[in-house]
């Protein structure tokens, strides 16, 4: 996948908010202020961290080699992907899609609704 589609794909989902915190080879993507997806467009095979549910997160690790532990993240909630093209693009907007709906459901309500 390349970053470009990658982006896109994060990019689509409503409210998302494109940050540079760590610098500018580092993407973070934020909903309401808190952040869902980092990736950095100039890595090599391409590299995804993203929240996860703790029980699918170990799951997801168990049954693919290229999820892994969340690099610089808390391990239990969240997994890195590697983009080397071994994970079906389907998972992969799956993924995305999960993350961003666990970071949206632990906003203050009242934070949803204004997104809403």
């Amino acid at each position: 996948m390349s970053p470009a589609k990658l982006n896109g794909l994060i990019l689509a989902l409503p409210h998302v908010e494109e940050t540079t915190p760590f610098g500018p080879e580092h993407l973070v993507h934020k909903v309401g202020g808190k952040i869902f997806a980092i990736h950095s467009p100039m890595e090599d095979p391409l590299r995804l961290n993203l929240k996860c549910d703790p029980e699918k997160a170990v799951m997801l690790r168990e049954e693919h080699e290229s999820i892994l532990p969340g690099y610089h993240m808390n391990k239990r909630h969240w997994n890195t992907l590697i983009l080397d093209g071994s994970l079906p693009a389907a998972l992969v907007k799956e993924l995305i899609r999960h993350s961003y709906e666990l970071v949206f459901a632990s906003l203050p309500r009242k934070v949803r609704e204004a997104l809403s």
